[in-house]
């Protein structure tokens, strides 16, 4: 405490106002594959937070039977009774990225100007090369007209004339030939953005000035026409000179226009390398069989000088939208990023890829959109010299680009195992050497608050391993309900009861915690995402309804019956059960909770046991509920008491805490009775001395009223009331 030694006033404030924190206590934990999505243990990511089915779908894809277990189908029916769950995608090490390949291209680009010895002339229609330099054309304008053609789309990209005033020619004091040396002056050395443009490389030797079109590969061109004003003003058709240069001598051929070409470059020496975020087919572009679009596409678009629309297209719609070019030194979309750690895209990555690509591609930058392209990677150097026309045979493109056009994403991988072992292996995880969790070890973490888990569906649910592991973590973390199920088409109750037992062919052990809950039989549902009946493990339903009954009663009301466990979207029950199967499943040590079919009142789970043997309170759902929900409580309010005075002052704080906590669960018929005890009585001073603070919580938790049982008595007439 403070000392005051001086005469004031002072204010001193102390925060006593502890209560018992609120907890959610329908936190669902889905381990299982998914098409798409973030990968538990990989680059860092944890078990994902989803709180509605779109964005289920959005994150980790639709379900399909092509995809082991069913918990995809699962998240979609226990989101209907929850907004808050953690699904734990699982994948092995063949999980692989899909991934496009965008080719490279080079721009139609022509040499108007410089001292090139093969950059183009221009003059009057009726003269030969010796007139190019005559005084009468110096004092002329001259027009030059570039149109660009896309023949992929069959489509005039653009037509633009540039027309350079008189007195911006000049002579060669070498051959005596008009060269348009002012170009670069007139068009102020830069691409325009019309997409067709003139630049002017002051920085090069050469000082030559291009004009170029901006759309690449092999399907566009740019043609040249020329045109003189005469003296009376009007326009006239000029001639174009190709000039030759071949042993040093000099030669000139006159057309009316000049086309140049661009081509692609192949894209197993380079290309620019499209990869999905995540491993996964749900990547892979394509048409379902209703007619949609799957997956993800990448589109590159037309712009002006070097830049380039770069959209990322997901189910067929539009995404995400990037424009490469505008930073100087680059014209690939470094925004896009080239891995995880420095992605701005939720779909991609993207990098230029040297010779063949695959997961681990190497990659280098492109150089300048007007430099020459020295080398890439497997082509080797590209030699040939910059001239009039940029051709494939030069191969040295100095405008590249992306080639527009749409390019879906392919060979993405699931990475879901084949055999039962690797399946068990990719679903109960590990601890990665990053310190990463995967799959079920991804559970065992107390920030996520999951208080009911399952890996359901066939292939992973119906696993002994996975079973065994998940109830075993349950155990270990004492933070959730482990719920499992028997294999679909098991066959009449006595094989399911033998099952749970250890009896079969499927598991050898019996199942026997209270961290466990055991469900059957399997439940037919109509699934929207492919128009067909399909026969769902039972534990999901459990789940749901668990969900369900908390937000109309609590976790210690038992989700079971009529009232808290009636299911309305299953259409049918796997195995038809009487009273004697029903009471064969929940009784003589058994530990099934049935889900029946009565004739009027529908489907309903009817039973709420866990898979604990021994008769104790822990032996029922609702009961094992409550303490998992006291327990979070507890350690979430009274975190802050630690290191506080071990004595009596701390010891009637902390029963001011978990007093209130008692109370209103015992408003709420969750416990009949308790008691708290916080003293010296169980804070022994050998207890004390090791630094230990205790308090002995005393509980009785409501029974729930699973026999409703009426005594009819008949008496004769002479009886008295």
């Amino acid at each position: 405490m403070a000392n005051f030694v001086s005469p004031g006033v002072y204010v001193i404030e102390k925060d006593i106002s502890d209560y018992p924190a609120s907890i959610n206590s329908s936190v669902v934990g889905i381990v299982g594959f998914a098409g798409r999505g973030p990968i538990a243990g990989l680059n860092g990511q944890k078990a994902t937070l989803i709180t509605s089915v779109q964005q289920l779908i959005d994150v980790f894809g639709e379900p399909s039977e092509a995809l082991k277990g069913q918990a995809l189908e699962g998240a979609q029916e226990i989101l209907e009774t929850t907004n808050s769950m953690r699904f734990i995608r699982a994948a092995d090490d063949n999980a692989t990225e899909a991934s496009a390949a965008v080719q490279l291209g080079a721009c139609p680009a022509v040499c108007v100007s410089g001292t090139l010895s093969n950059s183009i002339k221009v003059g009057a229609a009726d003269v030969g090369m010796s007139a190019i330099g005559s005084a009468d054309l110096g004092t002329s304008d001259v027009r030059i007209t570039a149109t660009c053609y896309d023949q992929l789309r069959a489509v005039t990209v653009n037509a633009k004339t540039y027309d350079i005033p008189k007195g911006t020619l000049s002579t060669s004091a070498s051959n005596g030939a008009t060269t348009m040396l002012g170009l670069s002056k007139v068009l102020g050395g830069a691409l325009d953005a019309d997409r067709i443009g003139a630049y002017s490389d002051s920085s090069s030797v050469d000082g030559s000035a291009f004009i170029v079109n901006p759309v690449a590969g092999d399907a566009t061109t740019m043609e040249l026409s020329c045109g003189i004003k005469d003296d009376a003003g009007v326009w006239q058709p000029g001639k174009i000179f190709q000039v030759l240069d071949k042993d040093g001598d000099r030669a000139a051929i006159a057309v009316e226009s000049i086309t140049a070409s661009g081509f692609s470059l192949d894209t197993t020496g380079a290309s620019y390398l499209v990869q999905s975020l995540w491993p996964g087919e749900g990547y892979n572009a394509g048409t379902k069989a209703d007619g949609s679009t799957s997956g993800v596409s990448f589109e590159v678009g037309v712009n002006g000088a070097a830049t380039t629309t770069e959209q990322v297209n997901n189910l067929g719609v539009a995404a995400e939208t990037f424009k490469a070019g505008l930073t100087s030194g680059a014209f690939l979309e470094t925004d896009i990023g080239t891995s995880y750690d420095d992605k701005t895209s939720s779909y991609v990555t993207a990098a230029l890829a040297i010779a063949t690509y695959d997961n681990t591609v190497a990659v280098t930058g492109l150089p300048n959109f007007v430099d020459k392209v020295k080398t890439l990677g497997a082509l080797g150097t590209l030699a040939g010299t910059q001239g009039q026309l940029v051709t494939k045979a030069n191969m040295n493109p100095r405008f590249a680009k992306l080639v527009q056009g749409t390019y879906n994403l392919a060979a993405g991988n699931n990475g879901v195992p084949s055999g039962d072992d690797d399946t068990a292996t990719a679903i109960i995880g590990t601890t990665t050497s990053t310190g990463g969790k995967t799959g079920i070890e991804a559970l065992d973490d107390d920030v996520l608050n999951i208080s009911i888990a399952l890996t359901p569906g066939p292939g992973v649910g119906d696993n002994e391993n996975i079973q065994n592991a998940l109830i075993t973590m349950a155990e270990r973390t004492t933070n959730f309900l482990a719920l499992i199920s028997p294999p679909y088409a098991i066959g009449r109750p006595g094989d399911a009861i033998d099952w749970t037992n250890g009896f079969a062919t499927t598991r050898s052990a019996a199942v026997n915690s209270s961290y466990g809950a055991v469900y059957w039989p399997w439940l037919q549902v109509f699934s929207v995402a492919d128009g067909k009946n399909r026969w769902l493990a039972p534990e999901i339903f459990a789940a749901r309804q668990m969900g369900y009954t908390d937000n109309v009663a609590d976790p210690w009301w038992a989700p079971a019956g009529f009232v808290r466990g009636r299911l309305t979207k299953p259409t049918d029950v796997e195995v038809i059960l009487n009273q004697g199967d029903r009471d064969s499943m929940y009784s003589g040590g058994n530990c099934i909770n049935p889900i029946v079919n009565f004739p009027q009142n529908g489907i309903a789970i009817f039973g709420q046991r866990t898979s604990q043997r021994q008769p104790t309170a822990l032996d029922r759902i609702n009961v094992r509920r409550l303490m998992i929900y006291i327990k979070k409580v507890i350690l979430a309010s009274t975190q802050r008491l630690v290191f506080e005075p071990n004595d009596r002052f701390t010891w009637a704080r902390v029963e001011q805490l978990i007093n209130p906590l008692m109370s209103e669960i015992s408003n709420r018929r969750g416990i009949t009775q308790y008691s708290v005890i916080c003293d010296e009585s169980v804070n022994t001073p050998i207890r004390v001395d090791r630094n230990e603070m205790w308090c002995k919580v005393l509980i009785k938790p409501t029974k729930t009223a699973e026999m409703v049982i009426f005594e009819l008595n008949l008496t004769n007439q002479s009886a008295q009331f």
